[in-house]
């Protein structure tokens, strides 16, 4: 449904400014350093980058296929950030574990706040995306 481009700059926003979100607020949750939770996130997010784009060409060719170009209903917006958000804890958990050395249980109840975040934010910064970009049906094909 987009177009190259425009999926790199849906990508790279999304990124910033989750980075600058997570960075502060992060820190002042974990007790970790500003820089460790920084770099974590910008590990995270070169990952989650990746993903997102992979991710969301899989998500539009399977929507085009389904729905054609039909406005995103919230349900299909929910499952989106879900199994995006799932995709992403499993990535994350190592990287979470080694960077900030701490064991499984603790990792995961890092990932899964991270994952909160990110379902919400997702959610949010999709539909806002969607509403100052929007697709248009020449665009579509």
């Amino acid at each position: 449904m987009r177009s190259f481009w425009d999926r790199v700059r849906h990508s790279v926003m999304f990124e910033m400014v989750a980075l600058a979100i997570i960075a502060v607020f992060g820190s002042k949750i974990t007790g970790h350093s500003l820089q460790e939770i920084g770099a974590l996130g910008f590990a995270l997010s070169l990952i989650a980058m990746g993903w997102n784009f992979v991710f969301n060409l899989l998500f539009d060719k399977w929507y085009i296929s389904s729905r054609g170009t039909a406005p995103r209903s919230v349900a299909i917006r929910i499952v989106h950030a879900i199994l995006f958000e799932a995709g992403m804890i499993g990535a994350g958990i190592p990287v979470v574990m080694w960077w900030l050395q701490l064991n499984f249980a603790d990792a995961l109840l890092l990932d899964i706040g991270y994952a909160t975040f990110f379902l919400i934010y997702g959610f949010v910064y999709n539909w806002i995306y969607d509403v100052v970009f929007p697709v248009h049906a020449a665009k579509a094909a």
